[in-house]
Parts: C-alpha cells; sequence; structure tokens
C-alpha cells in the first residue's frame, strides 16, 4: 500500500508542477518548456528531492511512449495539407537534406568539440536533428510570424520528429551492431518509415470513416474512440516493426485531419488539451530525472558544440533547403535562428541513456546530458528572443501590409484605390460582372468569385496581406465571410461591415472586428460616392486639443455626415474599427459628405481628379478652440487610378 501511494504521490505531484508551470508560462508569455524545465530540475535528486521519477520504474517508459504518440498524432491533425503544399519544396528539403546535415554537422561538433566518440557524437547529432511541436507550437501562438514562416516550422516540427526518432534508432542499432551493412541500416530506416506510414495511414482512413457513417456513437465517445484508435494503431505499427509507431500517429492524423470528419473542432480541442498534460508530465518527470552534476561535467566544449548546431549548422541547412525558394532574407533569418528541441529529443535520449547502460556501452549518461543542455540553450537562447527577432526582421504577421476587399462597390473599389495610392497592394474579390469591371476600371486586381472560395482567396494573396475587409452590401453575408477567411488563414487583421444585432445575438463568435462605425449605411454612402458628393480628409489627433477633436468628429459622425476610412498610427495604415479608441498622434482618413450640386462644385473649381487627394477640410478642422492650419497634401499614387 505504501508503494502504491509513493508512486500516486509522484504524479500528483508531476502533474501539478506541470500544469502550474503552463499557467506561468500563459502570464509571462513565454514557451511553456521553459518554467517546466525549471520546475522539474528543482523538483528533481540533485535540488529539493521531491519528485524520483526512477521510482515508476519501466512505467517511466511506457508513458514516455504513449504521451509522445498522443502528441504526434495532435500535431499531425493541426497540419493543413493545402498549406505545407505552398512550401513544399523547402519543408521537402528541410525533413531530407536538412536532416543530413544535422546529423553531419553535430556529429562533428560533438566529437571535435564536445570530445565524444564518433559513434556517441553520432548517435547524439541523430537526437537533435529534430525539432517538435511541443515547442514551435506553443511559440508561434505567441510570436505571431508571417504565415508561410509558421508553416514551414509547424511542418517541419511535426514531420520531422518520427523520421528524426527513427533515425536515432537506426544510429543506436548500428552502435549496437557493428557488423551492420550500410543498405541494412538504410533499408532498417526506410522499412520503419514505409510501415508506419501504411499503418496510419489506412487505420486514420478508417477511423474517419467510422466517425463520418456511425450515428449511434455520441460525440463525448468519439474522442474517446480517436484516443483509443491512435494509442491501439502505435502499438500494432511497433509490433511489426519497432520505433515505426512514431510515424504511424504523424500519418493518422493527418489523414484524419483530410477526412474532414464533423466534430473536427471538438477533437481538436480535446486532444489539444491532452497534448498540455502529456507534454507537462513527461518535461517534468524527464528534467527531475536529470543530473545537473552530468551537464556540468560536460565542460566548455559542448557549449561550443551546441553554439555551433545553432548558429552555423542550423543556418547552413535553413539556406541550402530553401534555396530556390521564394522566401526572402528575413523569413530565411527567422527559420535560421528559431529550431528549439523538445520532447521526442528529451524522451529518447532518456531511454537510449537506459539502453546504453545496461548494454555496457559508456557515454549514455553524458549523452543525456548534452541533449538537455541543446533543449535549454535552444529554448531559452532562441524561444525566449524569438519575438524580438521577428520584430527585428519585420516578419510579424501584425506588420505585414495590403488588403483584400470583399465587394466592388463603390465604397469598396474608393477603399481600394487609396490603400492602393498610398503604397499598399489591394485585391478586391466580388461576384457581381458589372462591379468587377468598375474596379478593374479604378486600377484594381479583382477576382470574379465567391470569396467563400478558399482558392481564390489563396491566389489572391491573403496569406500575406495584412488586413481583410468584407463589405458587401448585406452585412449578414460580411460576417460569414469574414469568419471563414478567420477559420481559413487566420489574417492580422479581419474586419466587415455588419449590424449591432449580431453582436447582441452573439453570432460574432471569431475575431472579427466591425469596420468603420457602429450601423453604417453603407447604400447611403455608396450613393454618394456614386453622385460625388464627398470630399476626403485628413486630420491628425494633437494633444492640445484631443478631447475637442474627438468630440466634434464623433458629433459628425453620429450626423452621417463623416466616415473614418483609415487610421495611420505608428506609421501602419489601418481600417477603421467602429469600437476603436482613438491615440494621441493619429491620423485618420475620412470621407465627408458633401450636399453641394456636381455643377456647382465644378463652378467652383472641385472637379473630381483621378488621383485622389487628402486635405485638412474647414468643416472637420474648425472646432471650438482653432487647431493650427496646414497646407494640402496629396498622396503619390503608385498607379493612376
Amino acid at each position: 500500500m505504501e508503494g502504491s501511494f509513493t508512486i500516486t504521490l509522484q504524479i500528483v505531484i508531476t502533474v501539478l508542477a506541470g500544469i502550474s508551470a503552463q499557467v506561468l508560462a500563459e502570464y509571462f508569455q513565454v514557451p511553456s518548456i521553459v518554467f517546466l524545465l525549471i520546475l522539474g530540475i528543482l523538483l528533481g535528486t540533485d535540488c529539493l528531492n521531491i519528485l524520483h521519477p526512477q521510482s515508476l520504474g519501466v512505467g517511466l517508459e511506457v508513458l514516455v511512449a504513449l504521451s509522445v504518440a498522443i502528441i504526434l498524432f495532435e500535431g499531425g491533425l493541426n497540419l493543413e495539407l493545402r498549406e505545407l503544399g505552398r512550401v513544399s519544396g523547402s519543408l521537402r528539403n528541410l525533413v531530407t537534406i536538412g536532416t543530413l546535415i544535422t546529423l553531419i554537422g553535430g556529429g562533428m561538433a560533438a566529437h571535435w568539440l564536445a570530445e565524444f566518440p564518433w559513434a556517441i557524437a553520432f548517435l547524439y547529432a541523430s537526437l537533435v536533428v529534430v525539432t517538435g511541436p511541443t515547442v514551435i507550437s506553443p511559440l508561434l501562438k505567441q510570436v505571431k510570424v508571417d504565415r508561410r514562416v509558421a508553416t514551414l516550422l509547424e511542418g517541419e516540427g511535426v514531420l520531422i520528429d518520427p523520421v528524426g526518432a527513427i533515425l536515432a534508432v537506426v544510429v543506436l542499432n548500428t552502435i549496437l551492431n557493428t557488423n551492420a551493412a550500410p543498405i541494412e541500416v538504410m533499408s532498417g530506416l526506410l522499412l520503419r518509415l514505409g510501415i508506419g506510414a501504411t499503418v496510419g495511414g489506412v487505420g486514420g482512413w478508417l477511423v474517419g470513416l467510422l466517425l463520418k457513417r456511425d450515428k449511434h456513437i455520441s460525440e463525448e465517445l468519439k474522442n474517446l474512440v480517436v484516443l483509443a484508435a491512435v494509442w491501439g494503431l502505435f502499438v500494432l505499427s511497433q509490433s511489426l516493426r519497432s520505433e515505426s509507431g512514431l510515424m504511424a500517429t504523424v500519418v493518422a492524423g493527418i489523414v484524419l485531419k483530410e477526412s474532414s470528419i464533423p466534430e473536427e473542432r471538438l477533437l481538436k480541442r480535446f486532444k489539444g488539451q491532452l497534448t498540455v498534460l502529456c507534454v507537462s508530465v513527461l518535461f517534468i518527470l524527464l528534467a527531475a530525472d536529470l543530473s545537473i552534476d552530468s551537464v556540468f561535467a560536460l565542460g566548455w566544449g559542448s557549449v561550443l558544440a551546441v553554439l555551433v548546431l545553432m548558429l552555423v549548422v542550423r543556418p547552413i541547412s535553413v539556406a541550402l533547403c530553401t534555396w530556390n525558394s521564394n522566401l526572402n532574407w528575413r523569413q530565411k533569418a527567422f527559420l535560421a535562428w528559431v529550431a528549439p528541441k523538445g520532447i521526442v529529443s528529451a524522451s529518447v535520449a532518456s531511454l537510449f541513456a537506459i539502453l546504453l547502460t545496461e548494454k555496457g556501452i559508456n557515454g549514455g549518461d553524458a549523452i543525456k546530458a548534452l541533449v538537455f543542455l541543446t533543449i535549454i540553450m535552444t529554448v531559452f537562447l532562441q524561444g525566449l528572443t524569438a519575438r524580438w527577432v521577428a520584430s527585428w526582421l519585420n516578419i510579424t504577421s501584425a506588420r505585414a501590409k495590403g488588403a483584400v476587399i470583399i465587394g466592388c462597390n463603390p465604397l469598396g473599389r474608393y477603399i481600394g484605390r487609396l490603400f492602393q495610392e498610398l503604397g499598399e497592394s489591394v485585391v478586391a474579390i466580388d461576384t457581381d460582372a458589372e462591379a468587377c469591371k468598375k474596379a478593374e476600371a479604378d486600377g484594381l486586381q479583382v477576382f470574379q468569385s465567391s470569396a467563400l472560395d478558399s482558392e481564390v482567396l489563396t491566389e489572391a494573396g491573403i496569406e500575406s496581406m495584412g488586413t481583410v475587409i468584407a463589405l458587401t452590401n448585406n452585412g449578414e453575408v460580411n460576417l460569414v465571410l469574414a469568419q471563414r477567411a478567420v477559420e481559413e488563414f487566420q489574417p492580422p487583421k479581419v474586419l466587415a461591415v455588419f449590424p449591432q444585432t449580431e453582436y447582441n445575438n452573439g453570432q460574432n463568435k471569431t475575431k472579427v472586428d466591425r469596420a468603420f462605425v457602429d450601423s453604417l449605411p453603407i447604400k447611403t454612402w455608396n450613393t454618394y460616392i456614386d453622385d460625388g458628393q464627398i470630399k476626403l480628409g485628413t486630420t491628425v489627433l494633437q494633444e492640445s486639443e484631443f478631447s475637442l477633436q474627438q468630440a466634434h468628429l464623433q458629433a459628425l459622425i453620429r450626423e452621417g455626415e463623416l466616415l473614418p476610412l483609415l487610421v495611420k498610427r505608428q506609421n501602419m495604415l489601418q481600417v477603421a474599427k467602429a469600437e476603436e479608441q482613438w491615440q494621441l498622434g493619429d491620423e485618420i482618413i475620412y470621407l465627408l459628405h458633401d450636399s453641394r450640386p456636381k455643377l456647382l462644385k465644378r463652378l467652383s473649381g472641385n472637379s473630381q481628379s483621378s488621383r485622389l487627394v487628402l486635405e485638412k477640410l474647414p468643416e472637420v478642422e474648425k472646432i471650438p478652440i482653432a487647431a493650427p492650419r496646414s497646407d494640402s497634401t496629396e498622396v503619390s499614387a503608385s498607379k493612376a487610378v
């Protein structure tokens, strides 16, 4: 009884520590692995001596195997093949050529700098070729980078994990069986990959078929059916060929994702929660089992070896693997910097240390220590600086420019012209052939199609655009189109013109902001634009009269005489939001209703120009305390429209 309670206590402490680390990571907005490593080491035998993972015996190996299976299945379930297809060449190279470069470069660094024997050096290198979704995915949730870069990192993290684990097993078997021929080594690698892919593919398809056709299984039970199936496929593949199970779980996740099961959202949530629990428990246990003395015993040569892996080997790998891609140097630089190691490296290294010790081969503890040193250095140096590096390289999604405008009505075309003349790219989408022709006549790039078509949105370049705005004449349709864009592509800024009632009814459940103002009479403003009854103005909110300016602008908005279009803040252009609080220094670009007849405006010299002109309009600038007046400024057009 006492022995079972001891193990129960160990598990409970591990779970409490793991979830506490996750909460701290959420609070401080850093990768959770940082606090998992810190708490695990603190609770381990070398510090507070509270956790003793070895007391779990062989149960630790079972826990590691089943947890890693769930983690990699969840990674495969979250992969978007459509997005991977756009970076397939670079991703293929990173998983194949990149793995080989890391294996060779890491092995040489470990041998010459850390002074490991060649066999142990290449075993270490095989363990650190992986990156891992357990670190990459949380990191990318906190550091919003360019979508293509994020897709590459996510795809590499998921796909390279089983490849790296199988490669490590092959290298280990080569060390244990020194008489193995090269052809035997390669056949072992390919056979494991092939068996895992076949079992995972067939099993994932069958599970998807069952979930779609069986109407008797409740939604709650379906999640457990998938969990049982994942473990079943993992064990089946392992029984056919050792270490092929990880590839089976990844492929099963990818195939199930492509099966388009109705409960996919609930399944992802359930598996995501399981993954967080598994990662938390595993990292706490494996970090607690680490000998700090063995890490310090490695010496400065090992630190240099890890630095070479980070600063030399990884950049070379990325440069060669993305040589013919259309990624720019900023995107490649971020890929070269971010390659933190995760749970697969830690778990397989821990198991290998046990196996090498059992076989009487020296180096088991040293290789485990060096792998953990690599995890610690990459997570702390790369993970904690990723946000700053992304900002410095200007590849954060928040700084993405350009706009996809859904709706080629007069207001949509006018905003498109304005964006374009302010130096940003614009793509317009509409199903109305006549409206599309007018947009093309205004010099806009146009797609005549439904904005619900993912392929059209992709071709329009939505993934590289900073803003998506839906402003057709139908508010309910606008909200649906905007929500679809969020679900499919997660653009940095998504706005739509839709009525306040949609908020009140709880239909706006995704990240969609209302554009411009509350209850925009879009048909009225379309008429104003068509009839030329508008003026384009700009005003800067200044400290001396900030409150008065805001009050005056809001009064004009309530009267229906002024429509804020864009806000320029810190040199970034964004569509005005209905609920947004303006700030000091904001430049508000707006339309002002001008009710004078066309003939009178022509007689006064206000003829419509082919180029949009931003002016300081007296109607807006005249407030109770006069503001300094400045001359009109023109927007230099990149293209006459």
